[in-house]
């Protein structure tokens, strides 16, 4: 099917559609009552706008309350959009890493997760990525979709993926509660599974959070391994300081290419890292436009910080999918102009903030 006979949602990662046409389209499909999500057909009633005839483009929508915290309790089949039909090829139902309160969660269809994947690959190669080679992992798995995003790397990107899996709900839990010693001898207990793989299989791409690496850089024998096999490192989860990644980028891991991703599981995806980062600057932070956009805000007033200002990150994700407008992250960030032809923000320097709904925020725990 030529792309001019596709919906704007249904178009490939690598098209160009019209910010506001992909809004448009959005609005017809999950407030429809054939095609719509019950979850939202439901709640159009208490939105006190008409997203069919109100919400004209991108800009609108600002309109829509933060309905986050409602995905708590909602029954995932709720989340399924009508016009996938009555068997719908969903890849998983993801949850939240639950840092602030019970997981939120959302489902996530086929196609949307090709997409994304595909959009990822090619930023893997733009950043220097090696084709078909075997991908470790350290990263959660069960819940939380960076598990999945990591096999479907993996495989379509690579060759076989291997994959040590971490669970950050019981690793905060025990910070929380003080018990540090036990929650570093997890850590480790993760790192020596890693030191394994990494021994037996010839691990040319890993995909690690920023803690880890950190214990994996002070292990000499694991950081000469990484050296001798590992040709690309990508890393997420929690947030990497400038200056420590041009210390891994020019002293530790010289000849490996690092390359960053800022994700959540509410918008069903990640933003990557610019390429082109000069060693010691902060990492921006480009989003998968039109599809999954940020706004760098003031918490107070919502309204945009200027550009080289710190403020606080509001995520749409507006998808064939899923419909998830301002959505108010426990991050802040300095806004950075989106790249020529793309609407939003793009984002560097993320780091947490203290407190998130009343309760304490736990980062960089694995």
């Amino acid at each position: 099917m030529a792309r001019a006979d596709l919906s704007p949602l249904d178009l490939p990662h690598d098209a160009d559609p019209d910010p506001d046409e992909v809004v448009r389209a959005a609005m017809r499909w999950h407030f429809s009552p054939e095609t719509g999500t019950p979850f939202w057909l439901r709640r159009a009633a208490s939105l006190g706008f008409d997203p069919l005839t109100d919400v004209k483009g991108h800009d609108d929508l600002t309109l829509f309350p933060n309905v986050a915290n409602e995905l708590r309790d909602v029954p995932a089949a709720d989340l399924v959009p009508r016009g996938y039909g009555e068997h719908p090829d969903i890849v998983g139902v993801f949850e939240s890493g639950g840092t602030t309160g019970a997981p939120k969660r959302v489902v996530c269809p086929r196609d949307w997760l090709d997409k994304l994947v595909a959009w990822s690959n090619a930023n893997l190669d733009v950043h220097g990525f090696p084709r078909g080679v075997d991908w470790l992992g350290l990263t959660p798995s069960g819940p939380h979709i960076v598990g999945e995003i990591f096999r479907r790397s993996a495989v379509t990107h690579g060759r076989y993926g291997f994959q040590v899996d971490l669970d950050p709900r019981w690793v905060k839990r025990l910070i929380a509660g003080g018990k540090g010693a036990q929650a570093d001898a997890y850590a480790e207990h993760v790192v020596d599974q890693a030191a394994h793989i990494l021994r037996t299989q010839p691990i040319g791409v890993m995909t690690v959070t920023p803690p880890l690496l950190e214990r994996i850089a002070q292990r000499e024998d694991l950081v000469e391994l990484i050296n001798e096999k590992v040709r690309a490192i990508r890393w997420g989860g929690t947030q990497m300081d400038a200056d420590t990644e041009q210390l891994y980028r020019t002293e530790i891991f010289p000849d490996t290419v690092l390359y960053g991703h800022y994700g959540s599981t509410m918008i069903l995806g990640i933003a990557g890292q610019r390429h082109g980062t000069p060693p010691g600057e902060p990492c921006v932070f480009d989003t998968f436009s039109p599809y999954i956009t940020f706004r760098v805000v003031d918490p107070q007033t919502g309204r945009p910080v200027g550009y080289g200002r710190r403020g606080q990150v509001v995520m749409h994700h507006v998808s064939k999918a899923l419909l998830l407008p301002n959505n108010l992250e426990r991050d802040t960030a300095v806004r950075v102009p989106a790249p020529a032809g793309r609407i939003g923000d793009s984002a560097a320097g993320i780091a947490p903030v203290e407190r998130f709904d009343n309760e304490t925020v736990i980062e960089g725990v694995y």
